[in-house]
């Protein structure tokens, strides 16, 4: 019956996408001067594992690259051949065009299969040119000592166990690529299919290659729990065959007459009576009964085992001064038949080497995000009901219903543990994102004849996976502009007093509830006076005596650029906006700072996480209000005497000798019906981007853990608001935008000073 092998695609995409990422991680990291071997190895084994397992599932373009590509690597591996710059290059380019065709079989992209062939050319190329200093060098003369050069590798047999999920057809399909795959390292011999579902596999080979070596071959395809790589040991020599065979039926074919177990005066001059086992040729000749004796037909042959366990036959007893002590975990066994030859070797069973993380090991599974989502959105609801739940019991007796109560506070535990185990599924490292980086920057410098070093910065930094897959092409563009704007050509740097490498700088931390990501640059810095002049050009309303930062956000109007010459990298003026437009999509910040021939730090801020925040709700006449608790600093009842009007800004409140801008919420949202007179409110301080205000209100009402709804997606986006949540009583409240409150508040202290 005919296997569907589509149903397997998605495991082969994401573990090809994981080799791919491996490789050019590697390439990038190698040193073609000085190759680590167990990276060139590492580069080995992702390339033969997308070629076999590309073959399996019959997605013939790939398999040629990666055949190609595996042979070059091979030479290399095994020392044929030196790694150059020209093969680290040709292996960037060819992953690019395994990603290209990678995306066409996922139905994502279009294959591109001028770029395909071209590479088979490249690396063809590369493999011709290995081969030809062997056709002009003669061979070496021969040495005093020829044994390095001439003697071959020890070949040795090993039986692999195993077993591959799925229904027999499939086990065996997969069977068939991994017999093709391991045919390239030795001579396959045996191969026993699984008949039933959860059967074990069995090859056995005979081959040069490490144990280790095999098993990350057959990890690729087979159970790793199931795995297990047995040597086989060379089996005796036919002399001690017959030694074997006799002992064997011993009890059964030998009478007195024999008398091999009557003392015999012609043993006592043998120095070895006991060595018939570690040499027979020695006993054979004292004994002398081998020539004579007639013997029944041999027994089957029997595995040699390790000198501890020759001791164990018995056929003896114990000496009193052997020639030769065994290690001292053997000890001597009794007298009674040799054990099967399966009994006799478990000393040579060795288990297959632990899995890499990450690798598909059985501590971890494979798990879509759609259902990751849904059990997100299922715990958002959790959360909602637990909330509407504590309020229809905020209004009965504690002591009557004391067990309820209790109750209800458990499961409010349970919840928020429930709820930030499953957020931590979707948190990811940054360093998913930061790791392109490295061939980015290493592909634009080669093209723009610049110098340049990447340093990151706290790529443990977690944020939601959702974030992590919107933010790479902002940050992507972020860093070619700075390798293109901000970092100069070596003259100019070495005209400036500077290194000849520039340096990119990518970091990433926590800071009151967001995740802050910063790129920065040492290069020239942006041109204030080229900024204005260019502004002015385009007719926008600026003047010399704007600030810095004012000067900076120009940069990120649509269409505006500074660059002299349209380039394939940049200088349209197409780029910045998009990214301040899709920062702020998903609630951040990007701010700019920047010194002339210092260099350039560009600040993005990010919230954790888009499904559940911890919050603050507040009242304003009949509405209510959520604040994200990050930027909550204190809450206070304001005198009289606090509230001071400056310079002609009539609301400012004096906490602490520092004086903060009043935003009063029912003012900015347009709300009847709520309190006015400051003494009768609430003053609560916030803190955003390091600039403070004060938020006037008119009540607290709670700490609240909200799940958040988008506004936008369901209504319209407005200012000031971030998005929405339902409330334990039913009702939807709107979750505050502080950043762009703050900033509104702060907007008229320029003008006063």
């Amino acid at each position: 019956m005919a296997i569907d092998m589509s149903q397997f695609y998605q495991v082969f995409f994401e573990e090809a996408a994981e080799h791919l990422a491996s490789m050019e991680a590697l390439l990038l990291a190698i040193n073609p001067a000085a190759p680590d071997p167990e990276e060139v190895n590492a580069l080995f084994r992702a390339a033969h594992s997308i070629k076999g397992s590309s073959g399996t599932f019959g997605f013939q373009d790939m398999m040629e690259v990666t055949h190609i590509l595996e042979t070059m690597l091979d030479r290399v591996r095994k020392g044929e051949a030196p790694l150059t710059d020209d093969m680290v290059d040709a292996s960037l380019v060819a992953g690019d065009v395994l990603k290209n065709l990678l995306g066409a079989h996922r139905g994502e992209d279009e294959a591109d299969r001028a770029a395909a062939e071209a590479i088979c050319h490249r690396l063809e190329a590369l493999c011709r040119a290995l081969d030809t200093p062997a056709e002009v060098v003669p061979p070496p003369a021969p040495t005093a000592n020829p044994e390095p050069a001439t003697a071959p590798a020890a070949e040795a047999s090993f039986d692999l166990h195993f077993r591959i999920s799925g229904e027999p057809a499939a086990a065996s399909a997969g069977l068939a690529s991994l017999v093709d795959e391991l045919s390239s390292f030795g001579r396959v011999e045996t191969v026993a299919a699984p008949r039933e579902p959860g059967d074990e596999c069995h090859l056995r080979i005979v081959t040069e290659a490490s144990p280790e070596t095999l098993a990350g071959v057959v990890d690729f395809v087979a159970d790793a729990a199931s795995l297990r790589v047995e040597p086989v040991a060379a089996t005796a020599p036919p002399v001690e065959e017959e030694a074997y065979g006799f002992f064997t039926e011993l009890q059964q074919v030998v009478d007195d007459a024999y008398g091999f177990f009557e003392p015999l005066p012609e043993l006592a001059a043998v120095s070895e009576p006991y060595g018939l086992f570690s040499n027979v040729e020695v006993a054979v000749e004292p004994y002398g009964f081998f020539t004579d004796l007639p013997l029944p037909e041999p027994a089957p042959p029997l595995v040699l085992a390790t000198p501890a366990e020759e001791t164990a036959y018995g056929l003896f007893e114990p000496m009193a001064s052997p020639p030769q002590s065994p290690p001292a975990a053997a000890e001597p066994a009794a007298l009674q038949p040799p054990a099967p030859a399966a009994e006799l070797a478990p000393a040579v069973v060795k288990k297959a080497p632990a899995k890499p993380a990450g690798a598909g090991d059985s501590g971890s599974i494979r798990v879509s995000v759609e259902k990751v989502d849904q059990m997100i959105n299922l715990v958002g609801e959790l959360v909602i009901t637990q909330a509407m739940l504590t309020q229809a019991a905020s209004n009965v007796d504690p002591v009557v219903f004391e067990r309820l109560i209790n109750g209800l506070a458990q499961l409010e535990r349970n919840t928020r543990d429930l709820q930030e185990s499953v957020m931590s599924i979707r948190m990811m490292p940054i360093s998913v994102v930061f790791s392109r980086f490295p061939r980015v920057v290493r592909d634009l410098s080669q093209k723009l004849g610049k110098q340049v070093e990447l340093k990151t910065i706290g790529e443990t930094t977690e944020m939601d996976k959702s974030l992590v897959e919107r933010i790479t092409d902002p940050l992507t563009h972020l860093v070619r502009n700075s390798l293109d704007h901000g970092l100069e050509t070596p003259e100019r740097r070495r005209a400036a007093g500077k290194p000849e490498t520039g340096t990119i700088t990518l970091s990433a931390y926590h800071q009151s509830g967001n995740i802050v990501i910063e790129v920065g640059d040492d290069g020239a810095g942006l041109n204030r006076a080229r900024i204005l002049a260019k502004a002015k050009e385009r007719g926008m309303a600026v003047s010399d005596a704007m600030s810095d930062q004012e000067v900076w956000q120009l940069i990120m109007e649509p269409g505006f650029s500074t660059a002299e010459q349209v380039t394939e990298v940049s200088g349209r003026g197409v780029g910045m906006d998009v990214v301040k437009k899709n920062i702020s999509a998903m609630g951040g910040r990007i701010e700019l700072e920047s010194m002339t021939g210092v260099g350039t730090r560009i600040t993005v801020r990010l919230p954790l996480t888009l499904a559940i925040l911890d919050g603050m709700s507040v009242g304003v006449g009949p509405e209510t209000y959520i604040i994200p608790l990050g930027y909550v600093m204190e809450s206070m009842q304001p005198e009289r005497g606090m509230m001071k009007s400056v310079s002609g800004v009539e609301r400012l409140i004096q906490v602490r000798g520092e004086y903060l801008p009043v935003i009063c919420l029912h003012e900015v949202f347009h709300i009847g019906g709520a309190i006015t007179e400051w003494s009768k409110g609430i003053m609560v301080v916030l803190e955003a981007d390091g600039q403070s205000a004060a938020l006037f209100i008119d009540q607290l009402i709670g700490q609240h853990q909200v799940v958040i709804k988008s506004l936008e997606a369901n209504y319209r986006r407005v200012p000031g608001i971030a998005g929405a949540t339902i409330m334990g009583d039913g009702r939807v409240a709107l979750i505050l935008d502080v950043p762009v409150l703050v900033d509104m508040a702060r907007r008229v202290l320029p003008a006063a000073a």
